[in-house]
């Protein structure tokens, strides 16, 4: 087991090697596998850079994320821009329906809201304005409602755990009740188990997901 200091170093070694990232930006703090980020940063893209970084580091149980996006004064853009270029970005997209899903901009942070049919679409709603100028967070509430009528088939989550090289299915049990799926067990890293439910929202027919999937080292 890593010690506070172990765990800490290395989350911080971690966001150093993320392209654009400056190790100065971000404070990093550990305890009992908890990591708390914290710090400036001047886009929103470094954020999630951040966390991304922190999240894929053995021994990282929970994340509590303090980074603040500030664009300086230089950069303004108001909320009305925004939005205009949230719908924009949506519309050269052929994975989100435009007309499922809208946006609410309040400070430079946004809130998606509708309804979709498969997750990678709600997925994809959100990740598309990741690069997006003036974005601040993305509070990312759209539902996903599946139209397919059968139950889903315990064979077909197996087989997306299977697909992915950075999960052991072994690890993982899985149940399925009527469009929802229950994953438990044990991983070894916050990526793993966000890797874990985003493949098993893959399955067709998926409406919702119950992660109770543990983070040991």
């Amino acid at each position: 087991m890593k010690t506070n200091e172990e765990l800490q170093k290395d989350v911080q070694n971690a966001i150093q090697w993320e392209p654009l990232m400056h190790a100065a930006e971000i404070g990093v703090t550990a305890k009992d596998g908890i990591v708390t980020l914290s710090g400036t940063v001047d886009s929103y893209s470094k954020k999630i850079n951040a966390e991304n970084a922190a999240k894929s580091v053995l021994g990282v149980k929970a994340l509590a994320e303090n980074i603040t996006v500030n664009y300086g004064t230089s950069f303004v853009k108001n909320d009305t821009e925004i939005a205009k270029e949230v719908l924009d970005s949506w519309k050269t997209s052929m994975s989100i329906p435009e007309d499922k899903v809208s946006v609410k901009v309040e400070k430079g942070w946004l809130t998606l809201e509708g309804e979709v049919e498969w997750y990678f679409q709600k997925e994809n709603a959100g990740t598309s304005l990741v690069n997006l100028p003036g974005v601040k967070g993305v509070n990312n509430q759209i539902n996903v409602r599946s139209t397919s009528k059968d139950t889903i088939e315990l064979k077909d989550v197996e087989q997306a755990l299977n697909r992915s090289w950075a999960i052991n299915p072994l690890d993982i049990k899985v149940e399925v009740k009527n469009n929802g799926v229950k994953l438990m067990g044990m991983v070894h890293s916050m990526y793993q188990k966000e890797e874990a439910e985003r493949l098993a929202w893959n399955a067709p027919g998926v409406s919702s997901v119950e992660n109770d999937l543990a983070v040991i080292y």
